[in-house]
This record gives C-alpha cells, sequence and structure tokens, in this order.
C-alpha cells in the first residue's frame, strides 16, 4: 500500500489504509505500507517510510509552490527518477500495489509521475488506483493545473490491463467515468466502513459472539436475554421467527441464558426448544446442509452466564427485544432495552406495562403465532431506524467490506 502518509497521522485517507492494513494481515496476507511519514503499527504489517513520498516534506513543498505556478522545477526529474527507483525496489515483489490518491491528486507530482512510469514497466505488480479525491473535479484546485505533463495524469487511466480503479462513492464513480472517459464498468465501487467493535464500545467477548455466529447480516437481530425456563415462553419467539422468514428471511433470534438452574424440568424443556428450532429449519441447515442459524442459543456452546458487560454490549449491537414471557415478577430488560434504545416487542402482562408503558409493542402471548407475527413485521418494516442498522451491517462493516468488496477485486488481479 502507497501513500503520502501513514497513521498516527490523522486523515480520512490513513484511517482507510490502517483498516485495509489490518484486514489484509488478518485474512493471512503480507501487508507492507509505504509512506513518507507514520508509525503504524499493526501485527503483521510492515512500515517502510521515506520522506519524499511525504506530500508534506520540505522539497516536496517546494516543488509543489512551483508546479502550482504552472512552472516544472528544475528538481522535478531527478526526484522523479529517485522516487521511481524507490517504488522498484521496495514493490518489485509485491502480487498487488495499491495507491490512495496518488493517481488522481496533485499533492506530490514526481511521485504521481514515477509510480505512473513503474506501472508501465514489465513485471510490475498491477495496480489498485483507489480514489478518493479528484484534483480535476475540484474547483479549488483548478487554477493549480494545466492540461499538460505532468498534471495530465491525474485526468486519464495508465494502464488499461494492469490497472483497477476504485471509487470511493457512487458519485466519485460517476467522475472518474467522465473524466478518464472509461465505462463505470471498469470502476469498482467500494466505500468506507465502520470498526463496529470500536464504535460500539463491543467487549472481546461480545464481539466474538456477532463473529461466530454471523450476526452482521442478521436482519433483523431479536434479543432474548433470558434463562430457559418455561415461564420465558421461548418456544413462542422460535415460531415468530419461523413466521417471519418470508418477509425476513435473515431474521436471527439470540438466546443468551442457560437453562435455570433451579428446577431439573429445564434440561428437558431446553431440549423441547431444539427440537422446535430444527423442525421449523432454525438451526443453520437442513439434510446435513451447514447454513446459516436463525435461533441461537448461546447455552449450547457455555453453561455460563454472560456478565452484565456483555448483556450490555449484546443490546446496544441488537435490533429489537423479543421477550414473550407468560408471566414475570418484574422484567429488567425492559429498562435495559429502553436505555439502549432498543425496539421492545413484548407479552402483554401487567409487569412490562408497569415497566414500558406505551413504549412497547405489546401483544397477548396467547393469541395466534401469526397474528403476532404480523404485527411485528408491521411495525419492523416501518422503522426506518432498524433498516437502516442493518442496511450498515450489512454494507458498511468493514468485514463485509472487506469480504463482499475488496477481495474479490483483489482476486481478479492476481
Amino acid at each position: 500500500m502507497l501513500h503520502y502518509s501513514a497513521p498516527p497521522v490523522v486523515g480520512g485517507v490513513e484511517q482507510v489504509m490502517q483498516e485495509h492494513a489490518r484486514l489484509f494481515a488478518q485474512d493471512g496476507h503480507a501487508v507492507t505500507v509505504i509512506a513518507g511519514k507514520g508509525a503504524l503499527d499493526l501485527d503483521g504489517v510492515r512500515l517502510v517510510l521515506h520522506a519524499p513520498l511525504d506530500s508534506s516534506s520540505p522539497e516536496i513543498l517546494a516543488v509543489k509552490k512551483k508546479l502550482d505556478q504552472g512552472l516544472i522545477p528544475s528538481s522535478f526529474l531527478k526526484i522523479k527518477d529517485d522516487l521511481l527507483a524507490y517504488i522498484r525496489e521496495k514493490a518489485a515483489d509485491a502480487d498487488v500495489l495499491i495507491a490512495h490518491n496518488i493517481c488522481s491528486l496533485h499533492k506530490n507530482l514526481p511521485l504521481t509521475a514515477a509510480l505512473y512510469e513503474f506501472v508501465q514497466e514489465e513485471g510490475a505488480p498491477p495496480l489498485v488506483a483507489w480514489h478518493h479525491d479528484l484534483a480535476w473535479t475540484n474547483n479549488q484546485y483548478r487554477k493549480e493545473l494545466k492540461n499538460e505533463w505532468p498534471w495530465d495524469l491525474l485526468k486519464k487511466p495508465w494502464h488499461e490491463r494492469k490497472q483497477a480503479h476504485v471509487a470511493v462513492s457512487a458519485m466519485r464513480q460517476g467522475e472518474i467515468s467522465q473524466l478518464f472517459g472509461i465505462p463505470k464498468s471498469r470502476i469498482a465501487v467500494i466505500p468506507s466502513g465502520m470498526d463496529w467493535v470500536r464504535f460500539l464500545s463491543l467487549g472481546e467477548q461480545a464481539a466474538r459472539i456477532v463473529r461466530q455466529f454471523n450476526l452482521l447480516n442478521a436482519e433483523p437481530l431479536f434479543l432474548l436475554p433470558a434463562r430457559i425456563t418455561r415461564r420465558k415462553n421461548i418456544e413462542l419467539a422460535i415460531r415468530l421467527i419461523a413466521l417471519m422468514k418470508k418477509d425476513f428471511p435473515a431474521a436471527a433470534l439470540l438466546v443468551t441464558g442457560p437453562p435455570g438452574p433451579h428446577n431439573p424440568n429445564n434440561r428437558s424443556y431446553f431440549g423441547e426448544l431444539l427440537a422446535l428450532r430444527d423442525e421449523l429449519d432454525l438451526g443453520g441447515g437442513s439434510q446435513g446442509k451447514p447454513g446459516q442459524p436463525r435461533v441461537i442459543f448461546l447455552a449450547e456452546h457455555s453453561e455460563n452466564f454472560l456478565p452484565d458487560d456483555v448483556i450490555a454490549d449484546l443490546f446496544r449491537f441488537s435490533d429489537a427485544l423479543l421477550f414473550p414471557s407468560s408471566q414475570e415478577g418484574f422484567g429488567i430488560p425492559i429498562l435495559e432495552a429502553g436505555l439502549t434504545g432498543l425496539l421492545i416487542f413484548c407479552s402483554d402482562i401487567p409487569p412490562f406495562r408497569e415497566t414500558a408503558g406505551k413504549q412497547a409493542v405489546f401483544f397477548d402471548y396467547r393469541a395466534r403465532p401469526d397474528e403476532i407475527a404480523e404485527k411485528i413485521i408491521k411495525v419492523i418494516k416501518k422503522d426506518t431506524r432498524i433498516a437502516l442498522k442493518s442496511h450498515v451491517k450489512r454494507n458498511f462493516t468493514w468485514e463485509n467490506v472487506f469480504d463482499n468488496k475488496i477481495m474479490p477485486l483483489i482476486q481478479q488481479l492476481i
């Protein structure tokens, strides 16, 4: 990966490059980041620094000052040739070279010109031109550009066979297509992502649960934070998930607690729930074929209670609370859902009325499951918060961006 600077230098491009480096390394690839300055410290990532790559180095700033006046200084070619030799040395054995902004921004034109010449050489690795910003479409920069070399390198494709283009948005894709005179089909749109673990302040255990059961792709994710006892009426929650499959094929239910410890019959109840889950084909596959589980009991994987902080993490991650108890003395999960802003679907019993007031979607737990499911479906379809949250988790978390966008592009090149 090649850029002017690397973290901890603060910038959107630097942050994106750091996430890319982390994801590639976690996926087992050898990653080298080549930059002018920075102190990136990631397992499996090698940082190589060379001051003339930095757009803010004194010699590059002096060159840019002349270039912005429409003049090519005498030092330009020497700096360009030195950078070409450096890139040739450091990137010669790369399978892919990813350059951020260098092919479309004029912050270090000697580097742009050097990279252009390197791409033309026999044996050079394929280049991914990652376009975050475009000099030629930004009115702020127009007075600093000329319709000749080296400025024109920023508005044309460099190599039809050995260069792939990435735009960070559909808007950028359209701009690149028009500016470079190439079809949009040659420009992949790969958005930036979110570090959902850090943003939601999730601990290691909660993040592991999300990854283990592929909950990033649950849409929506219902949380049932309760021990497995008959009064929790968990069989109704399972039937509701089955009835929602047509409208929400990726809907999932996460039941967090183990069987209640004070009644031996809770073990047999757990067995009944597992049998019902399999009967309704919600266990992650049919006829021996693996698949995505739609009803997940953490008790299948551990008999321990989850710590309170992990439960709180799962509340922040989930989309809705589904709490179909036939009887309760109080109902703390209702309060927890309220504090974390979750949509609440719960049985219409006095303790829940007392704690949730008018802020929950109540149902008669004795009603027909299809009637309850229809009520839940209507509410979810109207709730733009759940739709947006699912959209972000599915399309804009770094893991999904990497798996669904970045790696398919890289695999086409190597």
